[in-house]
């Protein structure tokens, strides 16, 4: 059962040193997060409230703020409020993610403008039952299925082993004042649904089902967690860092199985199955995206990017060196040639590297004729990372030297 002992103790194991920590309480006015303060207040735990007026139910959103913010001025709490405005662009649709997605950044601001550690949120039992039920319903896989996480980087939720009925009863024993939200009994929401129709019906196939629930939901937490590390060791023996992106082996991913593969990339934004295989017989040069990151397909690699990170090609400082006859280009250590050489009557410095152009021109040296450039950066068969290194080095008139640092114009030799 839930009482100030059995939460000290979920605390510990999630923080050990919690009496050290300052937290920021997530307290809506409900009952969960009413029992979360009360429980917190209990073991003298160094705290501070937030809470957010969404403005949904007229008077009622108005009279939880007022409990929560009189309960933390009676108590000496400090306490913090986002009060929702206009501004705040209300959707048609998908409120509960709007809400979500406001609060949390609520959250997150007020903790690192007062220093706090985490967030302590009063997510129970019956909230992860009904998390599991709608990623089960979405095909979400093994890391939807094992459900709310009790601690992230900076959120602990020390209520998710004790049911929603162990949290009443504590209200009920310990005379906790809170709000009942009416909009909760209303079935217009999916979580809504679950909570008053399909739990009370798996209690009453069986009696243990929410405690038999909490055990699979551990024995999956486990599974995944061993399933993440075993995935780790292979994305590992199948990559090459780059200061800028990441490069699988193409072949080594493609002899994986269909799981493996799905592992993987849905860590970068691919969580279709259908979309993940048709990056195997993509043509070399063809790219992919999600929200989070761009995808490059090689002949022997694929390249990952983060979108936070623009890919820049990789610079490359020239040294020149200029004598009375020539003007001497010091080429780096990933050329085959040691140094350029160029006729200092035929060309104009300064000289500059820059991006290919549709149409570019050159006359590359021991090749007859001339060739475009992007034809012959094409015939070198390049990686994608030797690719993103290729520029085009100029003179002040615009004039093509060479394609940098492949292959000198022939054009500009001393005869």
């Amino acid at each position: 059962m839930l009482s100030s002992f059995t939460f000290a103790a979920s605390l510990r194991k999630l923080l050990p040193q919690a009496h050290q920590k300052t937290f920021l309480l997530a307290v809506s006015g409900g009952v969960d997060s009413m029992v979360l303060l009360d429980l917190c207040y209990q073991l003298q735990l160094s705290f501070e409230v937030a809470h957010v007026n969404y403005h949904l139910r007229n008077e009622d959103s108005n009279l939880d703020q007022t409990l929560v913010e009189s309960w933390c001025e009676k108590n000496k709490i400090k306490f913090h409020l986002y009060d929702v405005s206009e501004k705040d662009e209300q959707p048609e649709n998908s409120i509960e993610n709007w809400a979500r997605e406001i609060r949390y950044q609520f959250f997150k601001e007020i903790l690192i403008k007062n220093n706090l550690d985490f967030i302590i949120t009063a997510h129970h039992l019956n909230d992860q039952l009904e998390t599991f039920m709608i990623n089960l319903s979405k095909a979400a896989g093994l890391k939807g299925l094992k459900g709310i996480p009790a601690k992230t980087e900076f959120i602990i939720r020390p209520l998710l082993g004790f049911s929603r009925e162990e949290v009443e009863v504590y209200a009920k024993y310990n005379h906790i004042e809170y709000r009942e939200d009416y909009t909760n009994a209303e079935n217009i929401f999916v979580r809504n649904k679950i909570r008053n129709q399909l739990t009370p019906l798996l209690n009453e196939i069986n009696k243990d089902f929410l405690e038999n629930f909490k055990k699979s939901i551990s024995i999956l937490k486990e599974s995944k967690d061993f399933i993440d590390t075993q995935i780790d060791l292979i994305f590992k023996s199948l990559m090459r860092e780059h200061s800028a992106f990441l490069i699988l082996d193409r072949t080594k991913l493609a002899a994986q199985s269909d799981f493996v593969k799905y592992e993987i990339f849905s860590r970068f934004g691919f969580n279709n199955r259908t979309e993940i295989e048709k990056i195997f017989h993509a043509e070399n040069g063809k790219s992919f995206k999600t929200n989070s990151h761009h995808i490059k397909i090689g002949r022997e690699e694929i390249v990952i990017q983060s979108l936070e990170k623009e890919i820049k090609s990789e610079e490359f400082e020239l040294n020149i060196i200029k004598t009375a006859d020539f003007v001497i280009l010091k080429m780096p250590d990933s050329s085959k040639f040691s140094e350029w050489k160029f006729d200092v009557n035929l060309i104009k410095l300064p000289l500059q590297l820059r991006p290919m152009e549709t149409g570019d021109i050159f006359f590359p040296k021991d090749f007859n004729g001339k060739k475009k450039v992007s034809k012959f950066i094409k015939d070198e068969k390049l990686n994608i990372v030797e690719r993103a290194a290729v520029r085009v080095l100029v003179d002040s008139d615009e004039q093509i030297l060479g394609v940098f640092p492949l292959r000198q114009d022939r054009r500009f030799l001393k005869i």
